[in-house]
């Protein structure tokens, strides 16, 4: 990966890190909702993103490395493997995605501040 995913989940407006389960899984929230899961484990870097169910289906479809959400609601979460095998580019859209969609549940005023 060619970019700090820390840096670029930290950089969506109002976007926090926290650690609400346990040490090993970095939760980015937006109001205290959340829109990523972060987990690295064997040098392998997981993240969760909230989906489309039917954009869900077909990033499944298309790349391997695109899973059902690991614990989560697998119709709107995706777990996507970071291992070089999905373009960078893509991995930015889908959570420029899933942040919109939590964004857009907080309220039409919330999403206009925030989504500018």
């Amino acid at each position: 990966m060619a970019f700090d995913l820390k840096k670029y989940l930290l950089n969506k407006p109002e976007a926090v890190e926290d650690f609400p389960f346990d040490p090993e899984v970095t939760v980015y929230k937006v109001r205290d909702k959340i829109f990523s899961l972060v987990r690295i484990e064997n040098n392998e870097t997981r993240i969760n993103l909230k989906c489309d169910p039917t954009e869900a289906e077909q990033l499944r479809m298309v790349f391997d490395a695109v899973l059902p959400g690991y614990h989560m609601n697998k119709k709107h979460w995706n777990t996507v493997i970071i291992n070089g095998s999905i373009p960078d580019s893509e991995v930015k859209r889908m959570i420029d995605n899933s942040y919109a969609l939590i964004v857009k549940k907080l309220g039409k005023s919330a999403a206009q501040l925030l989504l500018k």
